[in-house]
């Protein structure tokens, strides 16, 4: 039955038919949860009505899921009798076919992307079985998707006679319309499939073989009135090799002669030999195969006078060669811009394969953060399924693997496709680097030494000692030297000036001083160490064998981006001559927004910028946030007026300053300074709102903390402080006197441990009445939001279903929102209840989050609007500069 547009299938919403074929209707979708289109393949009544031809269908499905190849359309599941697959945009290659002979300068970048699809589903044991023109799409970047792979032999029945029985060939009506699959593609099927008889990769690699004939000619290669007919012309006719071009390659010939070879036993066995061919071909002038013509008569002395002439001509012309000046190596630059709809997060990172193939970089979609990767040689990027939240990616040396945080963990994924596997823990990664001998060097957390795992995972062990007596407080960004034992690392100070790059190793507790400065530094031959000094990116001469500097630094390139606060440029180095940076910013500008309940913009307010954080006074007539300047990495405080749309800076000095937090009768305002970057040493603040007054210092220690929230009797501040004994944050309760005339209140005594749990606490919210605390908390292995009693912990009760985080309470205690895993604002009504039990509502969705620079919000006071950082969307997003042979454009 046809689909009309409206129709849903789970969370899919059927938008117009895009096709119909044997194996199905096919429709466009829109994915309502993960707001992106997909294709809709409904299957045949007669196939969706047998419950054990569907169950096996649904189990062959999941397996196909499992390919993850840039060539391949992606599976994305099984709903109801429907498969969900990835939207191609794009002509089908029948359609290029159709318009005539594509030319051999695109027709063979298009036959490589084919095999190299046939080659990755070949390695893991699956075969397509119905490759043909109309089963392959070429996207307007030329991006070749092979469609319905494997789908063949998941529509027929694994019993089927037509696979067993030779008397029941696929000739026969019965199997010819059993699934629609082999009707109208017989002229793509291999010899022994069209014989009825078992058939394995080499299948695939004969129909590859007929397309490469019929891109070159425009025409089909079997041909009948009746699938009968061509069934019989491909078990008998021999292919007509001669109908290519003249001008096709002779390797090219070939390769179409052994791929279309009748016997299987002598047919090429691995289509990766025909991506070898294509590449060879690819990379010399093509050389016409010229039919011999018959020599005409002439004199016997002819011979030897041309082989002479043609003698000396050799000469002559290897001798012109061997004088002529080398050819000067050319850089080449180009932008490589954030997938659509999609921003660099700042601290995100970005890495090139050492190959230089690869470009990984962490993209950041509606709020979501995942790896990307950018084959140089392709004009479309590629997103890694199971890697939110990643940061910090970085490459094994063979180039086929990449590391990378997704906090509190240190993971892995093979780039050509599979799970993401844990290695350690790494609550706040700051650099790791991949040795030839299988060690991942890293730094877990902010505040830390470098620390060494095996890259299968395994037991870390502490590498080096921070020398505090140098004023450093970490050791952070390892890159591996070519040997596997010694490395490069930053000595991070709190004074810039302080930090230093050193070359260590593993096998002792050795350090050299390479250069000073506060950045992250990289190696690449043919021996240079590069790095940033303020913001120009320096390459400087080093020697690898004996860890010793060899000259002095040059620049390579200017205005590279730069995150103080991280002492980290923004740039990455492949080790065969490609240089990749940002310049102009790694983050759009957001701008505070009110919203409605329904999610509709009612107005913003103040001037755009890097929003961290922000608090609607008591009174509803101060608005603060916390901004980052991008350019020095300095966050303040700054107070907006909306009635006469004025703003004043707050704070002055502050290196990392976060928050902020009304006091309840709004004349203070509370927030936090990480005086070394926020990184080893925070300091709770608390300020007179109007500027005047003494700034209050409320608590200072080495622990990493951040403020949550000032309970509205105004007695305590609870804060998040992170345990380094076990890489998870812990909720505090810091006591406050009352109000001082003219000032702010000061701390009533030592810091009381509110909760202190094996998981990860943050988010945590006082109720109005102070009797409740809300926060999120990962004790599920997925963050969850729970309330307890306050101030002393009791009943625990878990508010979010399906993940939450960040709950902000309505002023009148009847409401507690949180935003989903789903990066939807949620709602929960929340019950008066006397004594100590606490009741809670069903969470329902107020609204789909914009994209915002941080899920951070607040509520007004009567619980119609809510106050959010969107994320100014027409602003520049700068793109990733790359350059290819960058050491050509270098002047020393």
């Amino acid at each position: 039955m046809p689909l009309s547009a409206g129709y849903k299938l789970g969370t899919y919403e059927v938008l117009a038919p895009l096709g119909a074929g044997g194996m199905g209707e096919v429709y466009r979708a829109r994915d309502t949860k993960l707001n992106r289109d997909v294709a809709i393949k409904v299957l045949p009544d007669s196939f969706a009505n047998d419950p054990d031809r569907l169950a096996r269908f649904t189990r062959e499905a999941q397996v196909l899921a499992s390919l993850n190849h840039p060539n391949i359309a992606a599976i994305y599941g099984v709903e109801e009798r429907a498969l969900v697959l990835e939207l191609v945009e794009g002509p089908t290659l029948a359609e290029r076919i159709a318009q005539g002979p594509i030319p051999l300068d695109d027709a063979l970048p298009i036959a490589r992307q084919i095999a190299e699809a046939l080659e990755y589903a070949h390695e893991r044991g699956i075969i397509h079985r119905d490759l043909k023109p109309a089963n392959v799409k070429v996207t307007p970047q030329g991006r070749v998707k092979v469609l319905d792979f494997g789908l063949a032999k998941a529509l027929v029945a694994q019993s089927s006679a037509c696979e067993s029985d030779p008397a029941s060939s696929p000739t026969l009506t019965m199997c010819a319309t059993l699934a629609g699959a082999i009707m109208g593609t017989a002229g793509y099927m291999s010899p022994e499939q069209a014989k009825g008889k078992p058939v394995d990769r080499r299948a695939d690699i004969w129909a590859f073989g007929v397309l490469l004939i019929e891109m070159l000619t425009g025409r089909q290669l079997y041909t009948g009135e009746t699938v009968s007919e061509m069934l019989a012309a491909v078990i008998k006719d021999q292919p007509d090799i001669d109908r290519l071009p003249v001008a096709t390659p002779a390797a090219i010939r070939t390769l179409a002669r052994r791929c279309l070879d009748k016997d299987p036993q002598r047919r090429l066995q691995a289509i990766g030999e025909a991506r070898i061919s294509i590449d060879e071909a690819l990379a010399r002038q093509p050389e016409p195969e010229l039919a011999p013509a018959p020599p005409p008569a002439r004199s016997s002395r002819l011979p030897w006078i041309a082989a002479g002439i043609f003698a000396c001509l050799a000469l002559a012309l290897g001798f012109a060669w061997y004088r002529r000046a080398p050819e000067e190596p050319r850089t080449v630059r180009f932008h490589v811009p954030p997938p659509a709809n999609s921003r660099f997060p700042e601290n995100a990172g970005m890495a090139l394969s050492p190959d230089g193939r690869r470009l990984a970089f962490v993209a950041a979609t509606d709020g979501r953060a995942n790896l990307w990767i950018r084959e140089i040689d392709t004009l479309a990027s590629r997103m890694l399924p199971g890697t939110e939240g990643a940061r910090l990616p970085f490459w094994s040396p063979d180039s086929r693997f990449l590391g990378f945080n997704v906090p509190p963990k240190l993971k892995r994924i093979d780039v050509a496709g599979g799970p993401a596997i844990t290695l350690a823990d790494a609550p706040n990664l700051r650099g790791a680097s991949w040795s030839r001998n299988d060690v991942i060097l890293f730094t877990p957390d902010s505040a830390s030494p470098l620390y060494r795992v095996p890259a299968a995972g395994g037991t870390r062990g502490q590498v080096t000692t921070i020398d505090t007596s140098r004023g450093e407080n970490s050791h952070r960004w390892p890159w591996f030297l070519p040997d596997g034992r010694h490395f490069l690392y930053t000595g991070r100070s709190d004074d810039p000036e302080k930090s230093a790059i050193y070359a260590g190793d593993l096998e002792s507790k050795a350090r050299s001083p390479v250069v000073a400065a506060p950045s992250n530094a990289a190696y690449t031959p043919p021996g240079l160490v590069l790095f940033l000094r303020e913001r120009t990116l320096m390459a400087l001469p080093f020697d690898a064998g004996s860890a010793r500097t060899a000259g002095d630094p040059f620049p390579i390139a200017e205005q590279v981006d730069y995150i103080p606060v991280n002492q980290q440029g923004v740039f990455a180095v492949s080790q065969n001559g490609l240089l990749a940076y940002i310049s102009g910013g790694t983050s759009g500008e957001s701008q505070l927004t009110w919203f409605d309940r329904g999610g509709k913009p009612l107005g913003t307010l103040g001037a755009s910028s890097a929003i961290v954080g922000l608090a609607i006074s008591p009174d509803v007539r101060t608005v603060a946030d916390a901004r980052r300047d991008l350019a020095v990495g300095v966050t303040e405080i700054w107070l907006h007026d909306p009635t006469r749309g004025t703003s004043s800076r707050f704070t002055f000095g502050a290196l990392n300053a976060s928050g902020p937090f009304w006091s309840p009768d709004g004349r203070c305002l509370a927030y936090d300074v990480g005086t070394g970057g926020g990184l080893t040493q925070t300091a709770l603040h608390a300020k007179p709102a109007s500027g005047a007054g003494t700034e209050e210092v409320l608590l200072t220690s080495f622990n990493f903390k951040s403020l949550q929230d000032w309970s509205r009797d105004g007695r305590s501040l609870v804060y998040r402080e992170f345990d380094p004994g076990n890489n998870r944050g812990d909720l505090w309760i810091l006591p406050l006197t009352p109000p001082r005339p003219g000032g702010c209140p000061a701390a009533a005594g030592s810091p009381i441990r509110y909760l202190q749990t094996p998981f990860d606490e943050s988010g945590a919210r006082i109720s109005p009445d102070g009797r409740w605390l809300a926060y999120a908390s990962d004790e599920t292995r997925r963050s969850e939001v729970y309330v307890q009693s306050f101030p002393a912990p009791g009943s625990k009760y878990q508010i979010s279903t399906g993940g939450g985080i960040l709950p902000v309470w309505s002023r009148d205690r009847k409401e507690l929102f949180y935003i989903s895993t789903g990066r939807e604002l949620m709602a929960v009504s929340v019950e008066e209840t006397s004594g100590a039990r606490f009741v809670a509502g069903t969470p329902k969705i107020q609204f789909q989050l914009p994209v915002m620079s941080v899920p951070g919000y607040d509520v007004s006071p009567d619980g119609k609007r809510f106050l959010m950082t969107p994320l100014q969307t027409d602003a520049a997003i700068p793109p990733i500069s790359v350059v290819l042979n960058w050491h050509a454009g270098v002047k020393k």
